[in-house]
């Protein structure tokens, strides 16, 4: 699948994908991004990682080179978000959709990375919440729990 910018979906991202869905704890999140010449989506890493903290810093040290330049680099990302109930009723997941790009990232890299969005989301079927993130209180936990929770937590 490709999308509007001419960006394609590498097979791994949707079969690490699945494998995370599956929920048989071997991946707690993957972080995607562009190939190095912006042709597709490829997997960046994966981990088993719990914490919150560790993923979102993950995102925030993300870097990009476009045209010998360095800057803050967009990503997206999958992030099997779990959190208590009120009251007490137990534990739920949700599989978050992160599109992380920062608004002082370099133009070229925002712009594309904007418009192959939708070609990375319609390959990953089960997405509970998507969450565009432009700056770094966008993936504050608080934020983030808010969002999935529904303000219901």
């Amino acid at each position: 699948m490709s999308s509007t910018s001419g960006v394609s979906v590498a097979p791994e991202c949707i079969s690490t994908f699945n494998e995370l869905k599956l929920g048989k704890g071997s991946i707690k999140f993957i972080i995607y991004k562009l190939s190095d010449d912006y042709k597709q989506v490829v997997v960046e890493e994966t981990s088993q990682e719990p914490e919150w903290d560790v993923f979102r810093n993950k995102l925030l040290s993300a870097k990009t080179v476009h045209k010998g330049k360095e800057g803050n680099g967009p990503r997206y990302a999958v992030y099997d978000f779990e959190y208590e109930l009120a009251a007490g009723e137990g534990k739920r997941n949700k599989i978050t959709f992160i599109s992380w790009i920062p608004d002082d990232s370099p133009m070229v890299p925002r712009f594309t990375y904007t418009s192959s969005k939708d070609a990375l989301k319609r390959s990953l079927n089960g997405i509970a919440v998507d969450i565009q993130a432009n700056d770094k209180d966008d993936i504050e936990y608080g934020e983030v729990l808010h969002k999935v929770s529904k303000g219901v937590h």
